[in-house]
């Protein structure tokens, strides 16, 4: 099975890297751009073959590892 995560900046935390990024493609001339959140996507391969445990799994990995649960949240799409 295979699970993806997605994990981004909360709401109301300062995102140095997407302003950094907002500004970069302003100075490209895509002038549009109001704001811009950086995250990252981190794909697992799994031997778990049960959706429950798998996402389960996934959780704990993310509250223990993947994500920083105090400035982040995250996301687990399976399949």
């Amino acid at each position: 099975m295979k699970a993806r995560v997605q994990v981004m900046l909360k709401t109301g935390v300062l995102d140095p890297q997407g302003e950094a990024i907002r500004h970069a493609l302003g100075a490209l001339g895509f002038d549009g751009v109001e704001g811009v959140r950086q995250g990252k996507v981190i794909e697992l391969d799994l031997a778990e073959t049960d959706a429950a445990s798998a996402e389960a799994q996934v959780t704990e990995m993310c509250e223990k590892l993947l994500a920083n649960t105090v400035i982040e949240s995250y996301k687990i799409d399976l399949s």
